[in-house]
């Protein structure tokens, strides 16, 4: 039987989330966060499933589902190194959490403060 080899930013929560869609069909973070050995916020869990999409072990089927990728099947099967995954960081994974929204307009507005 092949080892799972995970990457340094991996953690327990991914690998049960992966494992519970694997034997269970796709899930929502909410859906997650009510199950037994997931004492994590569904908040959490959302990131969590951000971070393993961003990885290509996760992929949103719609709205707020995932479901595993054929790399995610194989790394729970030991045949896939997530070490050789895209490595996510914040700034990639949330970068549509930072980004400036698109109907954004700049105010000509100054602002001068007297001290």
């Amino acid at each position: 039987m092949n080892q799972r080899k995970s990457a340094f930013w991996m953690n327990q929560v991914d690998e049960r989330i992966m494992t519970w869609v694997r034997e269970n069909g796709f899930a929502s973070p909410g859906i997650l966060s009510r199950e037994r050995g997931f004492e994590v916020s569904s908040g959490y869990i959302r990131d969590r499933c951000k971070w393993l999409q961003y990885a290509g072990l996760l992929a949103p089927v719609s709205g707020d589902l995932y479901d595993l990728t054929s790399e995610g099947i194989l790394y729970l099967k030991g045949e896939l190194d997530a070490r050789h995954c895209p490595q996510p960081t914040p700034s990639r994974v949330f970068e549509d959490r930072y980004a400036t929204p698109p109907d954004w307009v700049e105010a000509g507005a100054k602002l001068t403060l007297k001290l």
